[in-house]
């Protein structure tokens, strides 16, 4: 069950937004929300940015309401944490929770993506 967490660094008060707690992330779901291309593309430039980003500073080829399906699934499976810093919806990557959860899943996701972009020229 996805519990309402506020994140270290959000404004007291200021909207909460369901994350599953890490004993609740499961493997099967975070290899879902890693399958899609755009989800895919979300959390190699958050694992770039070494820290956080809103979500504007993320650019997909996508909706706006799409966009936020994509990091509603990220956010659900406990890829990622999201919270509002003012207006701004921030995004992170878990990777403290992932890593202890799945260790060296994340890095080799990322190098995987890295080396298909690389070989089909999308760098």
């Amino acid at each position: 069950m996805p519990t309402d967490t506020t994140s270290p660094g959000a404004v007291p008060g200021s909207r909460a937004l369901a994350h599953p707690a890490r004993e609740e992330i499961r493997l099967a779901g975070v290899l879902h929300a890693l399958a899609d291309p755009m989800r895919l593309r979300v959390v190699c430039r958050l694992a770039a940015a070494e820290g956080e980003l809103n979500c504007a500073d993320i650019e997909l080829p996508v909706s706006k309401s799409t966009c936020t399906h994509h990091f509603r699934v990220l956010r659900e499976h406990g890829v990622i944490e999201q919270f509002y810093r003012g207006t701004a919806k921030m995004n992170r990557l878990r990777t403290a929770d992932l890593e202890t959860l799945f260790p060296g899943l994340i890095d080799d996701v990322l190098r995987a993506a890295d080396l298909q972009a690389c070989r089909l020229g999308e760098e």
